[in-house]
């Protein structure tokens, strides 16, 4: 999982999720090896986890989603061990078949980044391929968010 918590999480409209960057993650020493950074790919990745969670949540979590497109990934800087990543996606356009997001990607308080996503309903593919029936939203993923559903039900 590359996100670490949720801050704040209105049912299907807004989430935001952090990543605090540790110097003990392997995948740090992996990018450049002389210098330890955050991959922005794996950047895009929480992004994804944090729409994929908020999109997921609009259905109480029936149906998987998975990310179908990255239509715009801009990043202005990178993030050092030692950052907290912030990752916060909106829902433009929710359908029972896709979904799109936009985010946007911050390092201790600053923008650095900006993403457009489309997550798909996995169900359309789990028709044709040989695939778990719950691959995505398992128990530690919904955990992640039951604070803020408990929340709302109170």
């Amino acid at each position: 999982m590359w996100i670490d918590r949720f801050e704040e999480f209105e049912p299907g409209k807004r989430a935001l999720a952090v990543k605090n960057v540790s110097l003990s993650e392997e995948h740090i020493h992996d990018h450049w090896e002389a210098y330890p950074v955050m991959p922005h790919s794996l950047m895009i990745e929480g992004m994804a986890q944090t729409a994929g969670i908020l999109v997921g949540q609009m259905d109480n979590f029936e149906h998987d989603v998975v990310l179908a497109k990255v239509s715009k990934a801009v990043f202005s800087d990178i993030a050092l061990p030692g950052d907290q990543l912030s990752y916060e996606a909106v829902v433009e356009n929710a359908a029972p078949e896709a979904s799109s997001i936009s985010g946007t990607v911050r390092r201790n308080g600053e923008v650095i980044g900006e993403i457009l996503l489309m997550l798909s309903n996995s169900d359309n593919a789990i028709q044709q391929l040989d695939l778990p029936e719950k691959f995505v939203f398992t128990e530690s993923f919904v955990r992640l968010v039951e604070p803020f559903l408990e929340q709302d039900n109170g």
